[in-house]
């Protein structure tokens, strides 16, 4: 135990202070907020499960409608959109098990999650874009669109190199700490 310049240790300090009632409040404030935070973990996995399968069974019925429409290109846009959808709630479900597991946000799933919405977006952006550009489409507004979608995928590359930076980055560090 330390003392301090008036010869009082740490301890007494801390009795003195009433900080032992605390500690065992804390406690029991610790133990309920952990259990609060599992029921939501608990909550929150079965909602992106339901999310997770509903929207498997839209996929499914998009890919149905695409290939009784012999892959018209709407239908494959709208499927592929939905099969990346499904795919980013279940990195989503799985970024909460890990974290839940882990019992601290864990940085390079939600890195991951942000990873596959962008290139989904980009995937949907192209789709769109090639519709576009087809001489019988070609109108003013289409030309904005044209414009305003090369923004946007300008933006999200430069979005999908930092967090591919990021997660090596990451993943470095960790293995770094791993040696150490």
């Amino acid at each position: 135990m330390e003392t301090d310049s008036r010869g009082s240790t740490d301890a007494a300090d801390s009795r003195a202070r009433g900080i032992g009632s605390v500690t065992r409040l804390g406690r029991f404030a610790n133990a309920a907020f952990l259990k609060i935070e599992l029921f939501f973990y608990i909550l929150l996995g079965l909602m992106l499960a339901i999310a997770a399968l509903l929207g498997i069974g839209s996929a499914a019925s998009s890919l149905w409608t695409t290939v009784k429409l012999h892959g018209a290109d709407g239908s494959v846009l709208v499927a592929i959109d939905r099969l990346l959808f499904v795919l980013m709630i279940v990195e989503i479900l799985h970024t909460v098990r890990v974290s839940f597991r882990a019992g601290a946000m864990i940085c390079e799933p939600f890195l991951i999650v942000g990873l596959i919405a962008s290139i989904r977006r980009v995937l949907v952006i192209t789709l769109e874009s090639s519709q576009v550009d087809l001489p019988a489409n070609w109108t003013p507004d289409t030309h904005a669109v044209l414009t305003s979608s090369m923004l946007e995928l300008t933006v999200l590359g430069g979005l999908i190199l930092i967090m591919v930076v990021s997660i090596v980055l990451l993943r470095r560090t960790r293995e770094q700490h791993a040696v150490s």
